[in-house]
């Protein structure tokens, strides 16, 4: 029986390592044709930044091994696409366990990834309901690097937290570099716009 979720937030344009390490020979080959050097510079950040798909993958199959020894589940439960969404579901099933995917309808047809339980793949159109199915039954949310979306969910959640609109749980932010470069969270303190205590809504 499911009573609680983990979510696992992040980029849909994370890749697997052996994927990327794949792309960035194949741009490295192309170099010698007169590819364009941006080309191969893109292609190793996509291989240093696979590492957070490997990491989503291994902490969803830790949470699904652990999960496997309690009466009442705690399943991972992504948006269903590809990149760190896919990691998380692809770590459960790997792990022998059930996972969840809250799937969102976009112009660019996002499909659900392959390693989504069946039963348990849904399909959202509006942002505003798959979000709040994310924090219902959540007891605790796992953000990895990201581009608008991650962040749209994260400070949602941050915000609803913040203004007491939902119970706390663990939020914990995955890659301390990635999160300090994009985000001046001092700076947010230091400048009033957030209160020091603030700072403990989130792990980093």
């Amino acid at each position: 029986r499911i009573v609680a979720t983990i979510v696992m937030f992040g980029s849909a344009r994370l890749l697997p390592e052996d994927v990327a390490r794949e792309r960035l020979a194949s741009a490295e080959a192309g170099a010698e044709a007169g590819a364009d050097p941006a080309a191969i510079a893109r292609a190793r950040m996509a291989l240093s930044m696979s590492r957070y798909y490997e990491e989503a993958r291994e902490l969803s199959s830790l949470i699904t091994q652990a999960s496997m020894r309690l009466d009442e589940k705690i399943v991972v439960v992504t948006g269903g696409g590809p990149g760190i969404m896919e990691a998380g579901n692809r770590g459960a099933a790997e792990a022998g366990g059930p996972s969840i995917g809250l799937n969102i309808v976009l112009p660019h047809e996002q499909e659900p990834n392959p390693y989504i339980t069946p039963e348990l793949c849904f399909q959202f159109h509006y942002f505003a309901l798959r979000k709040m199915h994310f924090l219902m039954r959540s007891a605790g949310l796992v953000c990895f690097p990201g581009g608008f979306g991650t962040l749209d969910e994260m400070f949602e959640v941050l915000t609803l937290t913040q203004t007491g609109k939902v119970r706390k749980r663990p939020i914990v932010l995955v890659g301390r570099e990635f999160w300090s470069k994009l985000i001046n969270f001092d700076w947010l303190v230091e400048t009033g716009m957030i209160a020091a205590e603030d700072l403990k809504l989130f792990h980093l």
